[in-house]
């Protein structure tokens, strides 16, 4: 809920964040117990509330426009269902359309508690990020109310995002409840972001290719009695492709397409070494002679370049993880916008 103080000081702050035109989208899909609480809590700052129907079953939309008393709320409905990415998008270009700065993204089923929507958009407004999520890992208290299986496969579904994305720094890549500035936001929906299960994650990506830079906001988790659209066996197999096909991508964009630098060589080398060191223990071990030792030299050749080459790819990961993006790119995006003119919806 949003708060009572009146103070001068609180009066100014509220100010603040109204001129920051702060927009929020909600995909909705099978949320019509949950989606008016998620309206209400909504804080007096946030300008608009964007509810998009994603071909919802129930009727969303319509429920939305009979129920809701808040003049702030718009409703977009999809001609067809575009999974939870795609709803976030066409969030996103009407909250744009219509002037907003800041566009916060929460899920309709009122597991994200809207009294940190001022901590998720205070890097963005300081200028220190331009894309800031939730992560609830950052205390053991904030997992207490989080179900052990999710606690593992966000554990290891975190560890294939850093990998993937190059963002070594953030945790919770599966979070949904994010802030995104506008201009960062036009530049990163032209690309081809996976619009189902794999959006938050994708979008990630997708930011590291623009050396956008993101933070984590700590905050705890909730749950209740909403039903998770996530069917957890079927989407282990496409997820772990989709980050092998990103972290291919992003290796080769990062360091011999658009850079080649220290931990370019250290790649080259490291692998050539490493399949030298393979291929030849896998010949010997195919021609040698059964009763004959291999000697020392032989075990030298075979150990001594995998060796090698490991130490080279710890490197090489090392560089990457110092090499997280730290400069802000919407300040010159907003710049440039400016100057060319900022373009209409």
């Amino acid at each position: 809920m949003a708060s009572n103080n009146t103070s001068p000081a609180a009066q100014r702050a509220r100010l603040n964040l109204r001129q920051a035109r702060v927009w929020l989208v909600v995909p909705c899909y099978k949320v019509t117990s949950h989606i008016l609480r998620v309206i209400e809590k909504t804080p007096d700052w946030i300008e608009g509330i964007v509810c998009v129907d994603d071909a919802c079953p129930d009727n969303s939309g319509d429920f939305i426009e009979a129920s809701n008393t808040d003049p702030r709320v718009v409703v977009v409905r999809l001609a067809e269902n575009q999974g939870v990415g795609g709803a976030t998008l066409a969030g996103y270009a009407e909250a744009i359309g219509r002037g907003g700065e800041i566009l916060v993204k929460v899920d309709g089923d009122d597991q994200m508690d809207l009294n940190y929507a001022a901590q998720l958009i205070a890097p963005l407004l300081l200028g220190e990020a331009d894309y800031a999520k939730g992560n609830r890992f950052t205390s053991s208290s904030h997992l207490k109310a989080m179900p052990l299986v999710r606690v593992v496969g966000n554990a290891a579904l975190s560890f294939l995002a850093k990998l993937s994305t190059g963002y070594w720094t953030i945790f919770d890549p599966t979070n949904g409840y994010t802030a995104i500035d506008a201009s960062v936001a036009r530049l990163v929906t032209e690309k081809r972001i996976s619009r189902r299960f794999f959006f938050e994650t994708d979008l990630l990506y997708h930011l590291g290719t623009l050396r956008a830079v993101v933070r984590d906001v700590p905050m705890p988790a909730r749950y209740a009695d909403e039903v998770s659209n996530i069917q957890v066996g079927r989407i282990v197999g496409p997820f772990a492709l989709k980050h092998l096909r990103n972290f291919v991508q992003r290796v080769l964009g990062q360091y011999f397409v658009r850079d080649f630098n220290a931990a370019s060589l250290e790649m080259v080398f490291g692998v050539f070494s490493v399949l030298f060191g393979l291929g030849y223990a896998l010949n010997y071990l195919a021609t040698r002679d059964p009763s004959q030792a291999a000697s020392a030299g032989v075990v030298m050749m075979a150990a001594l370049p995998i060796i090698l080459g490991v130490q080279l790819l710890l490197q090489a990961m090392n560089f990457d993880v110092l090499n997280v993006p730290s400069r802000p790119i919407h300040p010159y995006l907003k710049a440039v916008e400016e100057i060319a003119g900022r373009p209409t919806a």
